[in-house]
């Protein structure tokens, strides 16, 4: 349980260390070329999520509301 507990310390310091040199590489971007950047993260993200969102709602639907038919036969 320990060896768990310091691999998500570890993955949550390497985000937060990858995050935060993003920013401070941006503050030094030429404005053209981070509006650019930060125009395609945020449609990159926002598809993501809504495609994760759909995908979420999906499943949790029964497989004869996707279909359209029934796996009931009457003989």
């Amino acid at each position: 349980m320990a060896k768990r507990g310091f691999n998500g310390r570890l993955l949550r310091w390497v985000m937060t260390v990858a995050l935060g040199g993003t920013v401070f590489q941006l503050g030094n971007c030429d404005p053209t070329v981070r509006s650019t950047l930060l125009t395609g993260l945020e449609s990159t993200t926002t598809s993501l999520t809504n495609t994760v969102i759909q995908a979420y709602f999906l499943s949790l639907q029964d497989d004869d509301a996707i279909t359209g038919t029934t796996t009931l036969t009457t003989p």
